[in-house]
């Protein structure tokens, strides 16, 4: 029997649980969250707290004491790291085989559930999916079929509306058409889902869309979904979409009279400060319609940080407390003060670059830093190139994280594309990725007859070959003969002999090798043979399993005392049991699920380089933040939009809570960014960190006031310390803050007009020759310091 009471109202009960070695590592607030009673409940995770120990021993408990079958359990993340780690602590914790759990990303689940009711979703079993670069590819070709202008309606804007549409729920039916060009995309996009399901494949969006169709519009399987799963974990909340949020709905009950009527325990574990992913569709939102519409009795904060030292904890709380739209938590640690955070100003992004470079190098050399522990995040991919000329031009190793994935490499898309076409011949994508690679005499005047050929009888690329003639026909047919003697090949062959197999046949392994730089693209196609023999092991398949059961006991996490795999399992409402999914296709699968994943760091002792949104979850002992600048972070975008401006805050929030033991700071007068030269304030996030936390290691400029960010409404900052920030105040007109010597000319107190920024008032002038700048308030823009022998200046008036 479930306890009935909160364990956090029960002390004494707490101290003894917590004597049971499953929960003896757990802090109070862990072990409350890991024995929450039944019910639906909120987990405010900070980050570095421990949200995947809680999510696993909760897991674990559950099982361990009976509160749950495997089968029972519906855990979700959003990463296949995450998912894998989680497997794998529970495989450590409990004597159980928990590989069959449903435990997975939500794309996974998704096409698990997809997998299993196929013909109920209107779907082929061997249904492909196609990853980002793919549903781009096949959105180029439907383009080019309707002859769609590329420059009114281009192609990747094209997909990110589908993807849009799908994330909102709507068919091209639903989506409101207010225009002709609204009109158009719709038009497109009922092409591409034709397109789609002739082909027989899915993009990432249709994964969720569909399965979320399936539950909602078929009574008996959300109904069997709903009895199983009592719990229902979520982890990454924070990071859920409109659709996501949807689609667990579905698991968790069904509205009646407009009110949720959940059923069993549903966990959402998140931390609305982290949430960065609105341009992904995420929504912090969530958080607050979970509470309401699941009548959340139970909040626990997870408040204890194991990652950071206080002055990193210190500057992240400070900050953070400026969002009004959060649930509010408070990071602490007893791990003491640590360094303070170091705050760096440079005049150039090229000395910011090199000064990064040069503390680094101190880092290692002398407080006894790995490379690989130390990372510089920007706000922009365009600054990373001054960062990675620094650090070429001093020998020092670096990884740009975030770069091409293995799947996502052409000569492994090759590979996987001719597997493919072995499972489904009508995947036009495939198709024309491979029909002339390597070359094989068929030129764009065929593929084009083809494709004139199979519009016209409606039928995939495939079956059209048969309708063209001569000597276009024959090479076509010719290909499909190759893929067709391969299929015939590869029958009842093992998933590492199929692959092997089809590298010889399909000549990619020699076309390489007569390539001059061909070396490297055989080793990852050798890798992809090592990849499909990984996979099947890590799948419990054997080496040379030839078929794996989708609805076997395995596959759903049911009991011990469940059907053994060879006999048939109890039939589900769709009837769709009791078939079998080839390893090939499920490692076509996984690769497709894989290729839409974050990126693994490598072992390699190098600095890491990275965007801030590609640091989340990860951390380091050395943490660089450059390019604080208004404009740049918090990114111009922002300016004028509450909701943007606090994304961008959290974004902040996320990169200062990477650093566990150093933290840098650092900004730059002049940024040659996107071909343009720069002048930009400090961030106003300087403006939100604590004094006391702070160490500058520049000395403050000589007048250097600049007036913070409500400047332009009615604010003003005077001169405090080295970025000039402090109290807000009520301003007047900005005042002549230091008479400098003259330079070319200028003296504070001139109007002056600048190309970029308009007019506006000299405030202080200094240095001389081609280290002279000067300071200028330009009343649309706020103040700048510009370099005066790259800013061309127009004298106004005297």
């Amino acid at each position: 029997m479930f306890p009935q009471d909160p364990p956090s109202g029960a002390p004494q009960a707490l101290a003894h649980l917590a004597a049971s070695p499953l929960l003896a590592h757990l802090n109070s607030e862990q072990l409350a969250a890991v024995t929450l009673p039944a019910g639906h409940a909120l987990i405010l995770a900070g980050a570095g707290s421990g949200k995947t120990r809680v999510l696993t021993t909760r897991i674990a408990w559950l099982l361990q004491n009976g509160y749950a079958t495997p089968g029972g359990v519906l855990a979700v993340t959003f990463t296949n790291k995450a998912a894998k780690e989680m497997v794998t602590r529970l495989s450590a914790m409990l004597p159980l085989n928990v590989r069959g759990m449903w435990i997975g990303t939500f794309h996974g689940l998704c096409n698990r559930l997809l997998r299993a009711h196929h013909r109920a979703a209107g779907l082929p079993q061997a249904f492909q999916i196609l990853d980002t670069q793919d549903q781009l590819s096949a959105v180029k070709r439907l383009c080019k079929q309707y002859a769609v202008d590329d420059e009114r309606f281009p192609p990747k804007q094209l997909a990110y509306f589908i993807s849009g549409c799908k994330e909102e729920g709507l068919r091209p039916g639903s989506v409101p058409a207010h225009d002709s060009d609204a009109r158009k995309k719709t038009e497109i996009y009922q092409l591409y889902e034709e397109q789609c399901q002739r082909e027989g494949v899915v993009d990432f969006g249709e994964l969720m869309l569909r399965s979320h169709e399936l539950l909602r519009d078929n009574a008996a399987i959300r109904t069997h979904y709903q009895q199983r799963f009592a719990h229902i974990l979520v982890d990454e909340f924070q990071d859920t979409s409109k659709l996501q949020y949807a689609w667990l709905k579905q698991f968790a009950g069904d509205t009646v009279d407009g009110r949720l009527q959940a059923r069993g325990s549903v966990i959402a574990v998140g931390d609305d400060d982290q949430s960065i992913y609105a341009f992904r569709g995420a929504r912090v939102g969530n958080m607050t319609d979970f509470v309401r519409e699941f009548d959340v009795r139970q909040q626990i904060k997870l408040e204890q940080n194991y990652r950071s030292h206080s002055n990193i904890l210190d500057s992240a709380n400070a900050l953070i407390s400026h969002n009004s739209q959060r649930l509010g938590k408070n990071l602490r640690t007893v791990q003491g003060p640590g360094e303070p955070v170091r705050v760096y100003e440079a005049e150039t992004d090229t000395q910011e670059a090199r000064w990064m470079v040069e503390e680094i190098g101190q880092l290692v050399q002398h407080n006894g830093f790995e490379r690989m522990e130390i990372a510089v995040l920007y706000r922009s991919n365009a600054q990373s190139r001054v960062i990675e000329s620094a650090l070429f031009n001093a020998g020092m190793p670096y990884r740009v994280y975030g770069g091409l994935r293995f799947f996502e490499r052409a000569e492994i898309k090759h590979a996987l594309a001719y597997l493919r076409l072995l499972e489904n011949p009508h995947d036009d994508t495939s198709f024309l990725r491979v029909l002339n690679f390597p070359p094989r005499g068929i030129g764009a005047r065929s593929v084009e007859l083809l494709q004139d050929t199979a519009r016209t009888a409606g039928c995939s690329l495939h079956d059209g070959v048969g309708a063209v003639a001569g000597k276009a026909g024959a090479n076509l047919a010719a290909f499909v003969a190759m893929v067709r003697a391969l299929r015939a090949q590869t029958q009842g062959l093992s998933l590492r002999e199929i692959v092997e197999q089809m590298l010889e046949s399909t000549g990619l392994v020699e076309h390489f090798r007569s390539e001059k730089e061909g070396a490297d693209r055989i080793e990852n196609l050798q890798e992809l043979v090592n990849a499909a023999e990984s996979f099947v092991m890590q799948e419990g398949l054997g080496r040379d399993a030839v078929a794996l059961p989708t609805q076997s006991p395995a596959s759903q996490g049911l009991d011990p005392d469940s059907p053994a795999p060879d006999e048939p399992p109890a039939r589900m409402p769709d009837g769709d049991t009791g078939e079998t999914l080839s390893p090939l296709a499920a490692f076509l699968s996984h690769a497709a699920l894989e290729a839409g994943d974050n990126q693994a760091r490598t072992g390699q002792d190098a600095v890491q380089l990275m965007t801030v949104h590609a640091s989340k979850g990860l951390e380091f002992d050395g943490v660089f933040i450059g390019g604080m600048e208004e404009g740049l972070f918090p990114h111009e975008n922002s300016a004028n939009a509450r909701d943007a401006l606090e994304e961008e805050r959290r974004l902040m929030y996320v990169a200062i809570t990477r650093a566990r033991k150093r933290l840098y700071l650092s900004r730059a007068h002049t940024r040659l960014l996107h071909g343009k030269t720069r002048y930009n304030a400090p961030s106003r996030f300087f403006d939100e960190l604590p004094e006391g936390a702070l160490k500058w290691i520049t000395s403050r400029p000589r007048g250097w006031g600049i007036p913070d960010s409500g400047a332009l409404n009615g604010y003003s900052s005077s001169a405090k310390d080295p970025f000039g920030f402090q109290s807000k105040t009520p301003s007047s007109p900005p005042a002549v803050l230091q008479e400098a010597a003259p330079a070319q000319g200028l003296r504070a107190g001139m109007a002056v007009f600048h190309n970029r920024f308009g007019e506006g008032r000299v405030l202080s002038v200094e240095g001389r020759g081609d280290d002279a700048r000067t300071q200028v308030h330009f009343p649309r823009h706020g103040t700048k310091w510009l370099v005066l022998s790259i800013a061309k200046l127009t004298v106004v008036d005297c």
